[in-house]
């Protein structure tokens, strides 16, 4: 079974880089401005592609729409933006930021759930490198999260995504432990894997300033576009793993400049 999972963050208005969600250079490489998203939409509509969630029985060759950080943008924005196409979208919160400014409030987040869209864990304190963390440090990333969410919400939430794409067997296995039934990792890939209860969809990601034609390609699982954000993923990994806390430092730097 394949499905084409694309990961988005936020959508801003132009140049409101700091309006929602996480601020800096590095989160804002991922934020799209209204106009752009709009377009992003249009080129996924145009491939005619089903557009589904994870809460559906899964359904081979579909395409879910996916959003990190639990950015106000959130409503005021993107949720909107898929309604017009009569979409639902995967809306995954850092519950530590739930209210605090540029952050889905309660109150939010529960509207949005009213209008269809799924909610999803993104852990609590969104870690630099999840990865990295103890089994005790993911065991309350996950538990926290979601408890968290479900006394927002009063039903259960089984869906998340890893946090900064730092995915490893203990993160995967410390979410099903937590009750996720389906985590999103930022690995490009169409395949469905399972680790223990949980499933485990890749995603192929979308950043600011990338052709609107894109999405639609990743979305209707067209495989050049697919192949190429694979190899360059197999690349970051590598240096990743290579450089830890110094890759992200002179990633923030090259953003900087």
């Amino acid at each position: 079974m394949n499905i084409f999972s694309l990961m988005y963050h936020d959508v801003v208005e132009p140049g409101a880089w700091e309006s929602s969600g996480f601020s800096g250079s590095g989160a804002a490489v991922y934020k799209l401005e209204r106009e752009e998203f709009g377009r992003h939409l249009d080129a996924i509509a145009a491939t005619g592609v089903r557009v589904a969630t994870a809460t559906e029985p899964l359904a081979d060759g579909s395409a879910m729409l996916t959003f990190d950080d639990g950015g106000v943008g959130a409503i005021t924005l993107a949720a909107k933006m898929l309604e017009k196409h009569g979409w639902t979208g995967h809306f995954f919160v850092t519950t530590d930021r739930i209210g605090t400014p540029g952050f889905l409030s309660r109150e939010q987040i529960q509207e949005m759930r009213r209008r269809g869209h799924v909610i999803g864990s993104h852990s609590c304190s969104h870690p630099t490198r999840m990865a990295n963390c103890t089994r005790e440090e993911l065991q309350r990333e996950w538990r926290e999260s979601v408890r968290v969410l479900e006394d927002i919400l009063s039903e259960p939430v089984t869906v998340a995504s890893v946090p900064g794409g730092y995915y490893s067997r203990a993160v995967g296995a410390t979410a099903a432990e937590a009750g996720i039934r389906v985590l999103f990792n930022s690995e490009p890939t169409a395949g469905v894997s399972r680790t223990g209860e949980c499933l485990l969809l890749g995603r192929y990601w979308i950043q600011r300033g990338m052709p609107p034609g894109l999405s639609g390609a990743f979305a209707a699982g067209r495989l050049g576009p697919r192949w190429k954000q694979s190899a360059l993923f197999q690349i970051k990994k590598l240096a990743k793993a290579a450089g830890g806390k110094a890759y992200l430092s002179v990633r923030e730097r090259l953003l900087k400049g």
